[in-house]
């Protein structure tokens, strides 16, 4: 792995640590808001129109299933492809490659659905990946939900053993 290389991103892009993993810096949060009235779900509050930040992810770590209120794009950089997993609204388990090898059947963005559960891991052993992910509506903490492994594994037990893989709690 390149540890240098991934110091450097992390300190110059002045990363931090996310809490489903992996280290994050947001660079945009539109100034313009999208009343709550005006949403469709269940938000808390009023929304910014759209938010992007950058993500680092190392083999050693994953991205905890999670899921949010809103449809998240995510976006290849540099390093190995990532490997995003997701569990649709159907219960439906799908594994997507973001990356850049068009010829493998990987994709340079993807888009994970408004209320699916989804994690990810680097594709390759001893590497990592850089990406960014834009939410619209704008991302807020309080759409933010970490699954709970044994209560996501009563909901979907077809899935136990990815879910096991990837939670912490």
């Amino acid at each position: 792995m390149n540890n240098q290389r991934i110091e450097k991103i992390v300190k110059k892009l002045d990363m931090l640590p996310h809490p489903e993993g992996g280290f994050y810096k947001e660079t945009y949060r539109s100034e313009a808001t999208i009343k709550k009235e005006a949403l469709i779900g269940d938000f808390s509050g009023d929304r910014n129109y759209s938010t992007a930040i950058y993500f680092l992810l190392t083999s050693e770590n994953f991205s905890a299933f999670h899921r949010i209120k809103q449809d998240e794009i995510w976006h290849h950089y540099e390093g190995a492809s990532l490997y995003v997993h997701v569990i649709d609204q159907d219960g439906v388990y799908a594994r997507y490659s973001v990356g850049k090898n068009l010829e493998e059947g990987e994709f340079p963005q993807l888009v994970v659905p408004a209320g699916c559960w989804f994690a990810s891991s680097v594709k390759n052993e001893d590497a990592y990946t850089f990406v960014g992910c834009t939410v619209a509506p704008g991302f807020d903490f309080a759409d933010f939900e970490l699954a709970n492994r044994e209560e996501l594994a009563v909901q979907y037990p077809e899935h136990k053993k990815i879910i096991e893989q990837y939670t912490r709690i």
